[in-house]
C-alpha cells in the first residue's frame, strides 16, 4: 500500500492502477485512468485500523466502465461510514459490497466463552496455521464470522485471531449477561485440574493459572463449577478464590509482580504462547500482568506503546522492579525502530524473560548470567504498574467476567 501511495503521489502516468477491462475482445476494451478510491481507502485505514492485528479494514476498489465497486470486509462501521463520507464529498459514483462483521449468522448474539484450559488462536484458520496468541478458560471473545469449523474472534485485548470449534461456547442472546452475573471462580496455582467429583477419581480437565469458572456451589474443600458448555465439576478451593474475593483483594506491587514471574521460571518458550502451558515473550510479561489484575497488549510491538517511557539511555538506575525492558533495532533514517524481545526488571541489574525458557539475566558485565545479546540490543524501558493508560485494561474496572 505504502509503494502504491507513493505512485499516486508522484503522478507517473505508466503505474499499475490504469485498470483494464476486456469485454470479449480488445476491441471493446475499457480503459478506467487511476482509481482515486485507493487513495481514500489508505487515509481511513491509516486512521482507523493502522495495526491489522487489532482492527480489520480489508477494503478493495475494483473499477468498472462507469463507477467504482467496494469490496472487502471490516469490523469497524465508523470507519466504512467514514469512507463512503469522503468518497461522497469527492462525488465519486461506488456501488458499495463491503462485508460489515459480524456477518449475518452472528446478528443476535456474537460472544463465545472459552471452554477449555488453553485455547490456541491461530493467525488463519487450520490446525497447521501460525499460532498467533491463546485465551484462557473463561475469556469472553467476540465472534465475527465462521469458516467451516473455525470462527475468528476479537479478545479483550482486541487481538484478532481464528479458534477451532472445540475452543469455544458460542453463546446465545442474553446468554452472556447470565454468565457475567453468575458468580465465579479464578484458578490461581499455575496448573491443575478438575475432577468429576470430590474423591478425585476421575479429571474432567486440567486449568491453568487465571482460568474462569462458573461458581455452582460450596463443597467443604471443595468448589463445584460449570463450564461454559455444561460440564460439572469440582476444584479444590486451596488451588483456587472467588472471583469477587480476588478481585477485592488485587493490590498489583513490584513484590508481588516479582513473585508472579518467578512461579513461572522454567516455563518453556512457545512461539503465540500466553499461558502456564508455554510463553512467547511478550506472552510472559502478559501472563505475570493478568494475573495481577491488568491486561497489556498482547505482542512486544505494542506493550512498547503502553505505559510510561522510563528510560533510553541504558541508564538502568531510573529503572523500577515491574518496568518492561524493550530490545531489537533502533530506527535509522530509512527504518523504524523494530521491538522483538521484552523482559520485565526484577532489581538488582537483573530481568527475567522468556527466551529458551523464562529465566533470570543480568545487565552486570561481571554477573554469570549477563545478557550481553539483550544489553547491546536494548532501546528502552516503560512503566506498566500505576499507570492509567487506555492501553492498559485493569480488571476492577473493565468488568470483564462480572456486571
Amino acid at each position: 500500500m505504502y509503494k502504491m501511495m507513493k505512485y499516486i503521489n508522484s503522478k507517473i502516468p505508466f503505474i499499475a492502477l490504469v485498470a483494464v477491462l476486456i469485454l470479449g475482445s480488445c476491441k471493446n476494451e475499457v480503459v478506467i485512468k487511476d482509481n482515486p478510491v485507493l487513495e481514500y481507502v489508505a487515509k481511513v485505514k491509516q486512521e482507523y485500523a493502522p495495526d491489522k492485528r487489532v482492527a480489520l479494514f480489508n477494503i478493495e476498489s475494483k473499477a468498472t466502465d462507469k463507477q467504482y465497486v467496494l469490496t472487502g470486509e471490516s469490523n469497524l462501521p465508523k470507519a466504512v461510514n467514514e469512507l463512503k463520507t469522503k468518497l461522497n464529498d469527492a462525488k465519486i459514483e461506488y456501488i458499495d459490497s463491503i462485508q460489515l462483521l459480524p456477518t449475518a449468522e452472528f446478528k443476535n448474539s456474537n460472544w463465545a466463552i472459552v471452554k477449555i484450559s488453553v485455547a490456541n488462536l491461530r493467525s488463519k484458520a487450520g490446525h497447521s496455521q501460525e499460532l498467533a496468541t491463546q485465551a484462557t478458560l473463561g475469556t469472553p471473545v467476540k465472534v465475527f464470522k465462521s469458516d467451516g469449523d473455525w470462527y475468528l474472534i476479537q479478545t479483550p485485548d482486541n487481538y484478532l485471531a481464528w479458534v477451532d470449534k472445540g475452543g469455544i461456547e458460542i453463546l446465545k442472546n442474553d446468554d452472556l449477561k447470565t454468565w457475567k452475573t453468575a458468580k465465579k471462580i479464578i484458578y490461581t496455582d499455575i496448573t491443575g485440574f478438575s475432577y468429576t467429583s470430590t474423591t478425585r477419581q476421575e479429571t474432567v480437565s486440567d486449568l491453568v493459572a487465571g482460568s474462569i469458572l462458573e461458581l455452582v456451589a460450596d463443597e467443604g474443600s471443595f468448589y463445584q463449577v460449570k463450564y461454559p458448555d455444561g460440564r460439572l465439576a469440582f476444584v479444590k478451593k486451596e488451588e483456587a478464590q472467588t472471583y469477587n474475593s480476588w478481585l477485592a483483594a488485587l493490590n498489583p506491587t513490584e513484590e508481588s509482580l516479582v513473585a508472579t514471574s518467578k512461579q513461572l521460571m522454567g516455563l518453556p518458550y512457545l512461539w503465540g504462547g500466553t499461558s502456564s502451558k508455554g510463553v512467547d515473550c511478550s506472552g510472559f510479561t502478559k501472563t505475570i500482568y493478568f494475573l495481577n489484575g491488568m491486561v497489556l497488549p498482547r505482542d512486544a510491538s505494542q506493550q512498547v506503546h503502553a505505559g510510561a517511557i522510563i528510560d533510553k539511555d541504558k541508564d538502568f538506575s531510573k529503572l523500577a522492579v515491574g518496568d518492561l525492558l524493550f530490545f531489537g533495532r533502533q530506527a535509522t533514517d530509512s527504518t523504524k525502530q523494530r521491538v522483538v524481545h521484552v523482559g520485565m526488571w526484577i532489581g538488582n541489574n537483573q530481568f527475567i524473560h522468556s527466551s529458551g525458557r523464562v529465566h533470570i539475566s543480568s545487565m552486570d558485565k561481571e554477573a554469570i548470567n549477563f545478557d550481553e545479546f539483550n544489553l547491546n540490543r536494548y532501546l528502552q524501558s516503560n512503566r506498566m504498574l500505576h499507570q492509567n493508560t487506555e492501553a492498559i485494561l485493569k480488571l476492577k474496572k473493565a468488568k470483564l467476567f462480572m456486571d
